[in-house]
């Protein structure tokens, strides 16, 4: 038996428009709902989130119950960190401040098994095999991780063009946050300055044959689908429960 198919790699390889939600929340609960509301892909924020490996588990647990593919992001580019992510389960992973080549490439290594990688095999003993179940998992596993790398700095701007051509990147996705307070616009992320920016990078990151993503304020991440986003975060579970109880509070008499 071979590892699962990821569909969700699959559908970025087809260059299909991909929306998503970001579960910062930690809850099973919120995770099940937002599984089942239709969105393309949901991913459990193990950055700005908890960075709990038994929570994310359950969480993607959940999601593959309701048929919705699950993107853990780590938060932090390091070997024995992506492994667990991969050895609970998630198929596609997101890193974080990943600023040249060289940290691309290395994040990617992360994600394989020897002899294209560093990954540590766990055996029988990893959810991501079946605990066993799934005979020819480490003979299989390395062509359904897909590596999403985010770009969030001046300094990966700088060595996009070669971040975008790593062998094993699946897409490149902007973290337009922490790119516009490293470029001075902290509190002012769509700033004209900024957003071309990112108009640049999404043509590099695109021009590489690599599918881009963003995540942002809906004016923003209109303006930069038409530019040519294809892995798309509609927003987060935190920000649309504040904003709904804010509306239900406001229209009550």
């Amino acid at each position: 038996m071979a590892a699962p198919i990821n569909t969700l790699k699959a559908a970025i390889r087809e260059g299909r428009h991909l929306r998503g939600l970001w579960l910062a929340l930690g809850s099973e609960t919120v995770t099940e709902i937002a599984g089942r509301a239709g969105f393309d892909w949901c991913l459990v924020d193990g950055e700005h989130g908890p960075w709990d490996p038994t929570l994310i588990r359950r969480q993607l647990m959940v999601l593959a119950s309701v048929g919705t593919p699950g993107v853990v992001r780590v938060p932090v580019n390091e070997a024995w960190v992506i492994k667990q992510a991969l050895d609970i389960g998630a198929q596609t992973v997101m890193v974080p401040m990943v600023n040249s080549a060289a940290e691309a490439r290395a994040a990617v290594s992360a994600c394989r098994y020897p002899p294209q990688g560093i990954r540590g095999n766990g055996g029988a003993t990893i959810r991501a095999g079946g605990f066993g179940a799934i005979a020819d998992y480490t003979a299989t596993a390395n062509d359904e991780v897909c590596v999403i790398v985010q770009a969030e700095s001046r300094a990966a701007l700088a060595d996009l063009p070669a971040i975008a051509a790593t062998e094993g990147v699946d897409c490149v996705f902007i973290g337009p946050a922490d790119l516009a307070a490293d470029l001075g616009y902290r509190d002012d992320i769509a700033a004209p300055e900024v957003c071309d920016e990112i108009r640049r990078a999404i043509t590099v990151i695109t021009g590489a044959g690599k599918m881009a993503g963003i995540i942002g304020p809906p004016a923003m991440t209109a303006e930069m689908v038409t530019a040519g986003v294809r892995f798309v975060g509609v927003g987060a579970d935190s920000n649309i429960l504040t904003e709904a109880l804010r509306r239900t509070l406001a229209g009550v008499p």
